[in-house]
């Protein structure tokens, strides 16, 4: 080697050193257009893979956030009389009810959780009372009417207080309601895979394995 040669040999590697010494990309980290991690060689590991980063699916649903209720504040009272009006008044005033965010301190409205039928267990197309799993982990209750599933629904996600038992608010909610479970059908996958129901507030996880109950039989 010529002393020309050993002189370029020389300034390369003092360059590629002096990068390293900075923390920058030297002049040996090509990018590799296959691995977006190959333009940042200096990243941490922990930021290199967002596969890493936890499920949102195995997050607390929002949906169901909330402290524990009072029962009292979300069942039916002694001597209870619900309001009394045309029935297909009410669903068309419940459904407009739905979608009201003013009814909740957050922002939230029922459509928000359940825009699509999202977030209904298979048990919603039971008559009604039966069994709900947030009044039974937010009050204690073993089973609920659909009445009280609103107000447990306005306190807990809505983060509001009770509608009047015997309000047109909460009596067009319920006709709503009552609509909406008529032409509910359970998703046959729903109880193998609780991510596959439809979160609205969980951000797109990139790294989901393909739902096997979403294959065509």
């Amino acid at each position: 080697m010529n002393s020309q040669s050993k002189s370029v040999s020389k300034s390369v590697m003092l360059a590629g050193l002096t990068s390293l010494a900075l923390n920058a990309p030297g002049v040996f980290a090509a990018a590799n257009p296959c691995n977006p991690c190959s333009a940042k060689p200096q990243a941490s590991k922990a930021a290199a893979n967002p596969c890493a980063a936890k499920n949102p699916c195995a997050a607390k649903n929002p949906c169901a956030a909330g402290a524990k209720v009072d029962p009292k504040l979300v069942t039916r009272p002694k001597g209870y009389k619900p309001f009394k009006a045309d029935r297909a008044t009410l669903v068309k005033e419940g459904e407009g009810l739905w979608k009201d965010v003013k009814l909740s301190t957050n922002g939230a409205s029922c459509n928000t959780c359940h825009t699509g039928n999202a977030m209904f267990a298979p048990s919603f197309a039971k008559p009604y009372p039966h069994p709900v799993a947030m009044a039974k982990e937010k009050g204690g209750v073993k089973q609920v009417h659909l009445d009280e599933m609103v107000q447990f629904c306005m306190v807990v996600p809505m983060a509001a207080v009770p509608l009047p038992w015997d309000s047109r608010q909460l009596a067009a909610l319920t006709a709503y309601t009552g609509e909406v479970q008529k032409k509910f059908k359970p998703n046959p996958c729903a109880a193998k895979n609780p991510c596959a129901a439809k979160n609205p507030y969980a951000a797109k996880n990139p790294c989901a394995a393909k739902n096997p109950c979403a294959v065509k039989k």
